[in-house]
């Protein structure tokens, strides 16, 4: 190949993409961090659609991109600041690509009240700028073919699912990772919402029992709370990720619910009143965590009761700075007096005033301070009589038992009758398909455009596990017995939804995110060269739970499964002061990569050591020993990790694999 030293900002570019018939450059420059590239930025006239293309040198480049998706349309400058396993850059030039990502559309199309052609966030804005990438491509490195690969997840696996499903020929090869079905939104956060409300009470126990070690059997539950627990476990919840339930907050529920209740606007009242709702029961405990609480605002944001706020969509006050000249941070209102009860969701009505009618979203209340959520603009002034309600909250948390959908998806048998009827009232419409149109730009249907591995996680508390099933079903019924051709499925074990490198839990969890390098690496050789990706995991799904064999040999994918033991159990009692012997054993499956690395925590203390490096083999088995000096519970965990000798020296392509074990020390 040859490449062109021109300026590609001088140039007067067209392409055949209605909506994109014009792209421009607007910078083209090289880089050297975080490593060598040529970078180019863009976007095409007459739109909010902006590109940014990271491109090796050419002596690095082997004729494809990887281009990244994100949950909702956001920025297209983000790959530069990502470190570690999240540079993805650094992964894409390693494997002899180019990255590409976008903002999706513009800020429109990230608002699905804006009135954009859906289409444009969900794929269109996307494959115009992979088109184009491909024509710089040719400028910069002569005639070739190029191959491209999108990837993206949660919101972004609706969107490049969108994209497989809808484009032809843009783009080769897709992983979605960590998806929903189109009955996900928003009833998967319903459910749990639900459960967190019920359960709170108990959840340190829930999660003790489904550790290692724990004895379900044993758990102490109310009636309300066996129901409220079997429920969301029917609907897919994980039982074994409650462990995170101090952090796991709304997640998307807190911009979903307001679209439920805009798209149903009489479901409040008939959930409060009507037959057959949680809230028309008496003996409920909805109605003792309902709050409504009258009061007015004394100050916001530190500031005197003269003083109002403009909140803009970054969910700061950009009208004011503090004295100090510091800007301000996420605003805060303080009340009268202080609210109790349950108040996760709730909503601050504006009772009078400027801004009198206006409903704000609460992201937390502490005592009597209110802080709002971002994305929100109104006027408060100190001295507004507000109501701080969760009435509408605690009603969305059942939605779920009224959208009761077809066969496909047997986990809302539980709400039905004997006779296969829906148990409860149902609503006029069901909303779940109408979001997920939003996001995917369709329906998804399973007619994929090209190869596809998903990836998904089973301590997802997000997108639960079995929807990835429920996918793999659609494409079955596409391509038929020939689906494998086209298709894998892996699960991830001990993952949870994000895809951080950094882990909340890090003795409980491993980031997938080096499993998405694998899928997109063994993508690109089953595209350009024939050769097999690892095959599906082997799964079982039993009442929403789905569960894979123990050992690497029969699971298949492609990640390590580990064993962690003390005293040859995986839960063990012993003296204070005694000697407790661990084995650590790791198998990678055969088409996984070799061990390079294990971190270990033999303290307890929730935190693993730095990483040792092992010799690169396909299989370990370690011994170590550790004593307590005092008396409680301990879990001990091992981390082992695989890479692909490609990514020798990088962070990228890493696979995880962890377990735990119990100690009691007395």
């Amino acid at each position: 190949m040859t490449t062109t030293t021109d300026t590609l900002t001088d140039q007067a570019w067209e392409l055949d993409a209605p909506g994109f018939e014009h792209p421009y450059v607007d910078a083209d420059e090289w880089r050297s961090e975080p490593v060598a590239h040529r970078y180019v930025h863009g976007g095409f006239a007459g739109t909010d659609t902006r590109f940014s293309f990271y491109f090796p040198p050419v002596d690095g480049y082997e004729g494809r991109f990887v281009q990244h998706v994100t949950p909702v349309p956001q920025s297209e400058n983000l790959a530069a600041s990502a470190t570690g396993e999240e540079d993805k850059i650094t992964f894409a030039l390693a494997g002899g690509g180019y990255f590409v990502e976008t903002n999706g559309g513009g800020p429109d199309a990230a608002n699905p009240f804006s009135g954009m052609d859906p289409t444009i966030g969900a794929y269109r804005a996307n494959a115009a700028a992979a088109q184009f990438s491909r024509r710089l491509a040719t400028a910069l490195y002569g005639e070739h073919r190029t191959y491209g690969y999108l990837y993206g997840g949660s919101g972004g696996g609706f969107r490049t699912i969108g994209a497989a499903e809808n484009t032809v020929g843009v783009w080769d090869g897709f992983v979605p990772y960590v998806i929903g079905s189109p009955m996900a939104m928003p009833n998967v956060f319903s459910v749990r919402m639900h459960a967190q409300r019920v359960l709170r009470e108990v959840l340190d126990d829930i999660a003790d029992a489904y550790d290692v070690g724990g004895d379900p059997s044993a758990l102490v539950l109310t009636d309300e709370q066996r129901a409220a627990f079997d429920e969301v476990t029917r609907m897919g919840f994980p039982p074994r990720s409650w462990f995170g339930w101090r952090t796991m907050g709304m997640h998307g529920f807190s911009a979903l619910y307001p679209g439920v209740l805009a798209a149903d606007p009489t479901y409040g009242d008939d959930f409060w009143s009507v037959p057959g709702y949680l809230g028309a029961d008496p003996a409920s405990s909805v109605h003792r965590d309902r709050v409504v609480h009258e009061t007015t605002v004394t100050t916001i944001g530190g500031r005197e009761a003269s003083v109002t706020v403009e909140l803009s969509a970054g969910g700061v006050d950009e009208s004011y700075q503090h004295a100090s000249g510091e800007a301000a941070g996420p605003v805060e209102i303080e009340l009268g007096e202080a609210p109790s009860g349950w108040m996760l969701g709730a909503e601050l009505h504006v009772r009078s005033g400027a801004a009198a009618g206006t409903v704000l979203r609460v992201a937390s209340v502490s005592g009597a301070t209110v802080t709002l959520e971002p994305g929100q603009a109104v006027t408060v002034a100190a001295g507004d009589t507000v109501v701080l309600d969760n009435s509408t909250f605690l009603a969305a948390q059942t939605y779920h038992r009224h959208q009761v959908p077809g066969s496909a998806y047997p986990v809302w048998d539980q709400f039905r009758d004997d006779a296969g009827e829906p148990a409860h009232p149902q609503r006029p419409v069901i909303l779940g398909p109408l979001f997920t149109a939003g996001a995917s730009g369709s329906v998804p249907t399973g007619e994929i455009s090209g190869k596809m591995i998903v990836v998904a996680c089973l301590l997802d508390r997000e997108a639960f596990a079995w929807q990835a099933d429920w996918y793999r079903q659609r494409v079955q019924e596409h391509l038929g017995a020939d689906a494998d051709a086209d298709f894998r499925l892996w699960y991830m074990d001990d993952a949870t939804h994000g895809d951080d490198e950094t882990q909340e839990n890090q003795t409980h969890t491993v980031p997938y995110v080096g499993v998405l390098h694998t899928a997109l690496r063994q993508l690109a050789d089953w595209v350009e060269r024939g050769l097999e990706p690892a095959p599906s995991t082997s799964y079982t799904i039993d009442d929403g739970q789905v569960s894979v064999p123990a050992t690497a040999a029969s699971r298949g994918g492609v990640q390590p499964v580990v064993t962690i033991s003390a005293g040859g159990s995986s839960s063990a009692r012993v003296a204070v002061g005694e000697e407790v012997r661990v084995t650590i054993e790791a198998d990678s499956p055969e088409h996984g990569l070799p061990f390079v690395s294990v971190a270990t925590d033999l303290t307890g203390a929730g935190r693993l050591d730095e990483p040792i490096a092992v010799a690169r083999t396909h299989r370990l088995s370690l011994t170590r020993t550790c004593t307590f000096e005092r008396p409680g519970t301990y879990f001990i965990a091992a981390r082992a990790t695989t890479q692909d000798d490609l990514d020798a020296g990088t962070a990228a392509g890493r696979a995880h694999g962890i377990a735990r074990a119990r100690i009691v020390v007395s």
